[in-house]
Protein backbone atom coordinates (compact mmCIF):
# COMPACT_ATOMS: atom_id res chain seq x y z
CA UNK A 1 0.00 0.00 0.00
CA UNK A 2 1.62 3.22 -1.12
CA UNK A 3 1.58 6.44 0.85
CA UNK A 4 2.42 10.05 0.07
CA UNK A 5 5.54 9.93 2.20
CA UNK A 6 8.87 8.65 1.03
CA UNK A 7 9.21 5.00 2.03
CA UNK A 8 12.47 3.13 2.07
CA UNK A 9 13.02 -0.61 2.02
CA UNK A 10 16.53 -2.06 2.24
CA UNK A 11 18.13 -5.42 2.61
CA UNK A 12 21.56 -7.08 2.90
CA UNK A 13 23.19 -10.52 3.03
CA UNK A 14 26.60 -12.06 3.53
CA UNK A 15 29.41 -11.59 1.04
CA UNK A 16 33.11 -11.50 1.85
CA UNK A 17 34.98 -9.60 -0.80
CA UNK A 18 35.67 -6.01 -1.80
CA UNK A 19 38.28 -3.53 -2.88
CA UNK A 20 39.47 -0.16 -1.63
CA UNK A 21 38.55 3.30 -2.89
CA UNK A 22 39.94 6.55 -1.52
CA UNK A 23 37.26 8.93 -0.26
CA UNK A 24 37.26 12.66 0.22
CA UNK A 25 35.46 14.82 2.74
CA UNK A 26 35.04 12.09 5.38
CA UNK A 27 35.33 12.20 9.13
CA UNK A 28 35.69 9.44 11.68
CA UNK A 29 33.26 9.84 14.57
CA UNK A 30 33.72 8.96 18.20
CA UNK A 31 30.99 7.54 20.38
CA UNK A 32 28.45 10.11 21.54
CA UNK A 33 27.96 10.93 25.21
CA UNK A 34 24.21 11.27 24.71
CA UNK A 35 22.19 8.76 26.70
CA UNK A 36 20.09 6.22 24.86
CA UNK A 37 17.52 3.81 26.18
CA UNK A 38 17.04 1.26 23.43
CA UNK A 39 16.59 -2.20 24.94
CA UNK A 40 16.93 -5.67 23.43
CA UNK A 41 15.41 -9.10 23.96
CA UNK A 42 16.25 -12.29 22.07
CA UNK A 43 14.04 -15.14 20.85
CA UNK A 44 14.80 -18.45 19.16
CA UNK A 45 13.24 -18.57 15.69
CA UNK A 46 14.69 -21.30 13.43
CA UNK A 47 17.77 -22.77 11.79
CA UNK A 48 19.43 -20.98 8.89
CA UNK A 49 17.93 -17.51 9.30
CA UNK A 50 18.76 -14.95 6.62
CA UNK A 51 16.39 -12.00 6.42
CA UNK A 52 13.05 -10.60 7.54
CA UNK A 53 10.47 -8.24 6.01
CA UNK A 54 7.48 -6.63 7.71
CA UNK A 55 3.96 -6.52 6.24
CA UNK A 56 2.01 -3.50 7.45
CA UNK A 57 -1.13 -4.81 5.77
CA UNK A 58 -1.08 -8.11 7.65
CA UNK A 59 1.00 -7.13 10.69
CA UNK A 60 3.30 -10.06 9.98
CA UNK A 61 7.07 -10.50 9.99
CA UNK A 62 8.23 -12.75 7.15
CA UNK A 63 11.52 -14.60 7.66
CA UNK A 64 13.61 -16.76 5.35
CA UNK A 65 15.69 -19.77 6.36
CA UNK A 66 18.08 -21.98 4.40
CA UNK A 67 20.44 -24.55 5.87
CA UNK A 68 23.72 -25.69 4.36
CA UNK A 69 25.13 -25.77 0.85
CA UNK A 70 23.64 -27.34 -2.28
CA UNK A 71 21.75 -29.47 -2.49
CA UNK A 72 19.81 -27.44 0.09
CA UNK A 73 17.06 -29.67 1.45
CA UNK A 74 15.98 -27.56 4.41
CA UNK A 75 14.54 -24.10 3.70
CA UNK A 76 11.41 -22.30 4.85
CA UNK A 77 9.48 -19.07 4.53
CA UNK A 78 8.21 -18.30 8.04
CA UNK A 79 5.17 -16.21 8.90
CA UNK A 80 5.94 -14.71 12.33
CA UNK A 81 3.87 -12.74 14.84
CA UNK A 82 5.99 -9.61 15.46
CA UNK A 83 4.56 -9.19 18.98
CA UNK A 84 5.25 -12.67 20.33
CA UNK A 85 7.77 -13.75 17.67
CA UNK A 86 5.95 -17.06 17.46
CA UNK A 87 5.88 -18.81 14.08
CA UNK A 88 2.32 -18.79 12.73
CA UNK A 89 2.99 -20.67 9.50
CA UNK A 90 5.91 -22.52 7.92
CA UNK A 91 5.99 -22.61 4.12
CA UNK A 92 8.28 -25.05 2.34
CA UNK A 93 9.54 -23.94 -1.11
CA UNK A 94 8.99 -26.20 -4.12
CA UNK A 95 11.21 -29.21 -4.65
CA UNK A 96 13.70 -28.77 -7.48
CA UNK A 97 15.29 -32.22 -7.49
CA UNK A 98 13.32 -35.27 -6.39
CA UNK A 99 16.44 -37.42 -6.25
CA UNK A 100 18.42 -35.23 -3.85
CA UNK A 101 15.42 -33.64 -2.15
CA UNK A 102 16.72 -30.16 -2.97
CA UNK A 103 14.26 -27.31 -2.63
CA UNK A 104 14.13 -23.80 -4.08
CA UNK A 105 15.84 -22.32 -1.03
CA UNK A 106 14.85 -18.78 0.00
CA UNK A 107 17.30 -16.09 1.17
CA UNK A 108 16.32 -12.44 0.53
CA UNK A 109 12.74 -11.33 1.22
CA UNK A 110 10.45 -8.33 0.65
CA UNK A 111 6.69 -7.79 0.89
CA UNK A 112 4.27 -6.24 -1.58
CA UNK A 113 1.30 -5.14 0.51
CA UNK A 114 -0.38 -3.59 -2.53
CA UNK A 115 -0.82 -7.03 -4.11
CA UNK A 116 -0.62 -9.02 -0.86
CA UNK A 117 2.41 -11.04 -1.94
CA UNK A 118 5.83 -11.81 -0.54
CA UNK A 119 8.89 -12.07 -2.79
CA UNK A 120 12.08 -14.06 -2.18
CA UNK A 121 15.47 -14.40 -3.79
CA UNK A 122 16.46 -17.99 -4.47
CA UNK A 123 20.20 -17.42 -4.62
CA UNK A 124 21.29 -20.99 -5.29
CA UNK A 125 18.76 -21.37 -8.12
CA UNK A 126 19.42 -17.99 -9.82
CA UNK A 127 15.78 -16.98 -9.51
CA UNK A 128 13.19 -15.10 -7.50
CA UNK A 129 9.85 -16.41 -6.29
CA UNK A 130 6.44 -15.01 -5.35
CA UNK A 131 4.13 -16.28 -2.60
CA UNK A 132 0.61 -15.33 -1.54
CA UNK A 133 0.70 -13.58 1.84
CA UNK A 134 -2.76 -14.80 2.82
CA UNK A 135 -2.50 -18.48 1.92
CA UNK A 136 1.24 -19.02 1.59
CA UNK A 137 0.74 -20.50 -1.88
CA UNK A 138 3.71 -20.42 -4.25
CA UNK A 139 2.58 -18.27 -7.18
CA UNK A 140 5.59 -18.16 -9.48
CA UNK A 141 9.30 -18.75 -9.91
CA UNK A 142 11.04 -16.24 -12.17
CA UNK A 143 14.40 -17.47 -13.49
CA UNK A 144 17.41 -15.73 -14.98
CA UNK A 145 18.61 -13.69 -11.97
CA UNK A 146 22.23 -14.79 -11.61
CA UNK A 147 23.08 -15.27 -7.93
CA UNK A 148 19.94 -13.38 -6.89
CA UNK A 149 20.72 -11.65 -3.62
CA UNK A 150 18.41 -8.79 -2.64
CA UNK A 151 14.87 -7.79 -3.49
CA UNK A 152 12.84 -4.63 -2.93
CA UNK A 153 9.28 -3.66 -3.82
CA UNK A 154 8.19 -0.41 -5.49
CA UNK A 155 4.45 -0.51 -4.80
CA UNK A 156 3.78 2.88 -6.34
CA UNK A 157 5.16 1.81 -9.73
CA UNK A 158 4.07 -1.86 -9.57
CA UNK A 159 7.68 -2.98 -9.80
CA UNK A 160 9.89 -5.41 -7.90
CA UNK A 161 13.68 -5.10 -8.21
CA UNK A 162 16.22 -7.86 -7.57
CA UNK A 163 20.00 -7.64 -7.57
CA UNK A 164 21.73 -10.15 -9.84
CA UNK A 165 25.11 -10.20 -8.14
CA UNK A 166 26.45 -12.80 -10.56
CA UNK A 167 26.05 -10.67 -13.68
CA UNK A 168 26.25 -7.07 -12.46
CA UNK A 169 22.58 -6.34 -13.05
CA UNK A 170 19.41 -5.22 -11.36
CA UNK A 171 16.28 -6.88 -12.73
CA UNK A 172 12.75 -5.44 -12.64
CA UNK A 173 9.56 -7.49 -12.52
CA UNK A 174 5.96 -6.39 -12.95
CA UNK A 175 4.24 -7.04 -9.63
CA UNK A 176 0.86 -7.47 -11.36
CA UNK A 177 1.79 -9.85 -14.20
CA UNK A 178 4.80 -11.45 -12.42
CA UNK A 179 6.86 -11.05 -15.59
CA UNK A 180 10.32 -9.56 -16.15
CA UNK A 181 10.09 -6.08 -17.64
CA UNK A 182 13.57 -4.52 -17.43
CA UNK A 183 17.20 -5.45 -16.88
CA UNK A 184 19.90 -2.86 -16.20
CA UNK A 185 23.51 -4.01 -16.37
CA UNK A 186 26.63 -2.17 -15.24
CA UNK A 187 29.71 -3.99 -16.51
CA UNK A 188 32.11 -4.97 -13.75
CA UNK A 189 29.67 -4.19 -10.95
CA UNK A 190 28.65 -6.48 -8.08
CA UNK A 191 25.27 -5.26 -6.78
CA UNK A 192 24.31 -6.58 -3.35
CA UNK A 193 22.03 -4.51 -1.08
CA UNK A 194 19.22 -2.41 -2.55
CA UNK A 195 17.28 0.62 -1.33
CA UNK A 196 14.32 2.25 -3.00
CA UNK A 197 12.91 5.76 -2.89
CA UNK A 198 9.32 4.71 -3.40
CA UNK A 199 8.16 8.29 -3.96
CA UNK A 200 10.45 8.85 -6.95
CA UNK A 201 11.12 5.27 -8.02
CA UNK A 202 14.89 5.83 -7.84
CA UNK A 203 16.82 2.66 -6.98
CA UNK A 204 20.15 2.46 -5.16
CA UNK A 205 22.46 -0.56 -5.25
CA UNK A 206 25.52 -1.15 -3.10
CA UNK A 207 28.35 -2.13 -5.48
CA UNK A 208 30.50 -4.34 -3.31
CA UNK A 209 33.46 -4.76 -5.66
CA UNK A 210 33.83 -1.09 -6.60
CA UNK A 211 33.26 0.70 -3.27
CA UNK A 212 30.36 2.75 -4.54
CA UNK A 213 26.59 3.08 -4.74
CA UNK A 214 24.89 2.92 -8.13
CA UNK A 215 21.88 5.21 -8.53
CA UNK A 216 19.34 4.10 -11.13
CA UNK A 217 17.16 7.18 -11.55
CA UNK A 218 13.58 6.36 -12.50
CA UNK A 219 13.65 8.99 -15.25
CA UNK A 220 17.36 8.75 -16.14
CA UNK A 221 18.87 6.93 -19.10
CA UNK A 222 22.23 6.27 -17.45
CA UNK A 223 23.18 5.23 -13.92
CA UNK A 224 24.99 7.59 -11.58
CA UNK A 225 27.93 6.49 -9.42
CA UNK A 226 28.39 7.67 -5.84
CA UNK A 227 31.39 7.00 -3.57
CA UNK A 228 31.02 4.80 -0.50
CA UNK A 229 33.35 3.11 2.00
CA UNK A 230 35.44 -0.04 1.73
CA UNK A 231 33.24 -3.00 0.81
CA UNK A 232 29.71 -1.51 0.82
CA UNK A 233 27.26 -4.39 1.06
CA UNK A 234 24.02 -2.81 2.30
CA UNK A 235 22.39 0.55 1.61
CA UNK A 236 19.55 2.52 3.20
CA UNK A 237 18.07 5.98 2.69
CA UNK A 238 16.97 8.81 4.94
CA UNK A 239 13.23 9.42 5.20
CA UNK A 240 13.43 12.42 2.86
CA UNK A 241 15.49 10.45 0.33
CA UNK A 242 18.32 12.99 0.29
CA UNK A 243 20.93 10.89 2.06
CA UNK A 244 22.17 7.34 1.56
CA UNK A 245 23.88 5.19 4.18
CA UNK A 246 26.08 2.19 3.47
CA UNK A 247 27.30 -0.55 5.79
CA UNK A 248 30.88 -1.15 4.69
CA UNK A 249 31.88 -4.73 5.41
CA UNK A 250 35.63 -4.47 4.86
CA UNK A 251 36.24 -1.25 6.80
CA UNK A 252 33.63 -1.87 9.52
CA UNK A 253 31.95 1.50 9.27
CA UNK A 254 28.98 3.52 7.99
CA UNK A 255 29.21 6.01 5.13
CA UNK A 256 26.88 9.01 5.07
CA UNK A 257 26.38 10.06 1.44
CA UNK A 258 24.85 13.36 0.33
CA UNK A 259 22.95 12.37 -2.82
CA UNK A 260 22.74 15.89 -4.23
CA UNK A 261 26.46 16.54 -3.83
CA UNK A 262 27.40 12.98 -4.71
CA UNK A 263 29.89 12.88 -1.86
CA UNK A 264 30.58 11.04 1.40
CA UNK A 265 30.08 13.64 4.15
CA UNK A 266 30.88 11.44 7.15
CA UNK A 267 32.29 8.05 8.05
CA UNK A 268 31.31 6.49 11.39
CA UNK A 269 33.14 3.48 12.79
CA UNK A 270 30.51 0.90 13.82
CA UNK A 271 32.21 -2.47 14.22
CA UNK A 272 33.97 -5.32 12.46
CA UNK A 273 32.12 -6.88 9.55
CA UNK A 274 29.44 -4.20 9.16
CA UNK A 275 26.84 -6.08 7.14
CA UNK A 276 23.34 -4.62 7.26
CA UNK A 277 21.97 -1.11 7.60
CA UNK A 278 18.48 0.23 8.23
CA UNK A 279 17.00 3.68 8.87
CA UNK A 280 14.58 4.43 11.71
CA UNK A 281 12.44 6.98 9.89
CA UNK A 282 10.87 8.43 13.05
CA UNK A 283 14.09 9.31 14.86
CA UNK A 284 16.34 9.56 11.79
CA UNK A 285 18.88 7.29 13.43
CA UNK A 286 20.62 4.54 11.48
CA UNK A 287 21.25 0.99 12.71
CA UNK A 288 24.17 -1.16 11.55
CA UNK A 289 24.51 -4.89 12.22
CA UNK A 290 28.17 -5.76 12.67
CA UNK A 291 28.53 -9.46 11.91
CA UNK A 292 32.06 -10.07 13.19
CA UNK A 293 31.66 -7.81 16.22
CA UNK A 294 28.32 -9.48 17.13
CA UNK A 295 26.49 -6.26 17.86
CA UNK A 296 24.21 -3.54 16.50
CA UNK A 297 25.34 0.07 16.45
CA UNK A 298 22.84 2.94 16.58
CA UNK A 299 24.15 6.07 14.85
CA UNK A 300 22.97 9.68 14.82
CA UNK A 301 23.92 10.57 11.21
CA UNK A 302 23.48 14.32 11.72
CA UNK A 303 26.15 14.32 14.41
CA UNK A 304 28.13 11.46 12.83
CA UNK A 305 28.15 9.84 16.25
CA UNK A 306 27.43 6.45 17.77
CA UNK A 307 24.71 6.81 20.39
CA UNK A 308 24.47 3.18 21.51
CA UNK A 309 25.84 -0.28 20.79
CA UNK A 310 23.86 -3.37 21.75
CA UNK A 311 25.28 -6.89 21.86
CA UNK A 312 23.60 -9.67 19.87
CA UNK A 313 24.37 -13.33 19.46
CA UNK A 314 27.10 -14.23 16.97
CA UNK A 315 26.78 -13.33 13.29
CA UNK A 316 23.91 -10.80 13.10
CA UNK A 317 22.77 -10.90 9.50
CA UNK A 318 19.95 -8.47 8.77
CA UNK A 319 17.85 -5.65 10.26
CA UNK A 320 14.18 -4.84 9.69
CA UNK A 321 12.56 -1.83 11.42
CA UNK A 322 8.81 -1.66 12.06
CA UNK A 323 6.57 0.06 14.59
CA UNK A 324 9.33 1.30 16.85
CA UNK A 325 11.28 -1.95 16.94
CA UNK A 326 14.25 -3.31 15.03
CA UNK A 327 14.32 -7.04 14.31
CA UNK A 328 17.86 -8.41 13.96
CA UNK A 329 18.26 -12.02 12.82
CA UNK A 330 21.49 -13.87 13.47
CA UNK A 331 23.23 -17.00 12.28
CA UNK A 332 24.64 -17.94 15.67
CA UNK A 333 23.09 -21.34 16.25
CA UNK A 334 22.86 -20.20 19.88
CA UNK A 335 19.22 -21.12 20.41
CA UNK A 336 17.68 -24.41 21.47
CA UNK A 337 18.78 -27.33 19.27
CA UNK A 338 21.22 -25.09 17.41
CA UNK A 339 18.56 -22.71 16.11
CA UNK A 340 19.29 -19.14 15.11
CA UNK A 341 17.70 -16.19 16.85
CA UNK A 342 16.00 -12.85 16.38
CA UNK A 343 16.81 -9.94 18.67
CA UNK A 344 14.06 -7.35 19.02
CA UNK A 345 15.39 -3.89 19.86
CA UNK A 346 12.88 -1.44 21.29
CA UNK A 347 14.13 1.83 19.85
CA UNK A 348 14.45 5.02 21.87
CA UNK A 349 12.37 7.82 20.35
Amino acid sequence: MSSATTRIRSIATVVVMGTSLALTGTVTAQASSHSATATAETFTLGKGLYQTAYSERNHVLWATTAVGRPPVTSSSLLKVDPRTLAVKQTITPPTTNATTGAVEAVYGVAVDDEHNTVWTTNTRDNSVAVYDQRTGAHLATLPGVAHAREIVVDERHNTVWASAFGEGSVVAFDSRTLKEKERLTVEGSAPTGLALNEKTGDLYAADLNNDRVIEFGHKDDEPRFLPAGDGPISVSLSKNGKTAYTANQTSGDLSVIDLKKGAVTATVATGAGALAVATDEKSGRVLVANRTAANVTIVDPKKAAVVQTLATAANPNHIEIANGSAYVVDKSGAGADGQDQVTRIRLAR
